[in-house]
């Protein structure tokens, strides 16, 4: 079960895409960063059913890409607001 529409705007301006490191470069070389909403339903995946990250569905980005971005999240305290956010929608 993926973020529906409403959920997601709840959180998109939190978790905004935005890489931290400018790395493409002026000639446009370079990988596009996965979208946001597609990584955070990868993310919740794995919490909601508790197996490895290895394990990620294809319907999801790579799982390197989410566990690295989860990372991310968790550093940033991103992660602890978009729980919160969405568990006072539940209210």
């Amino acid at each position: 079960m993926d973020l529906t529409d409403e959920q997601w705007a709840l959180i998109a301006a939190l978790v905004a895409d935005k890489p931290r490191i400018k790395r493409r470069k002026v000639d446009g070389r370079g990988r596009p960063r996965v979208p946001a909403r597609e990584v955070w339903n990868g993310n919740l995946w794995i919490l909601r059913s508790g197996v490895p990250w290895h394990d990620l569905p294809d319907r999801y980005p790579p799982y390197q890409t989410c566990h690295r971005r989860f990372q991310e999240y968790c550093r940033s305290e991103t992660f602890e607001a978009v729980l919160k956010t969405l568990a006072k929608d539940l209210r």
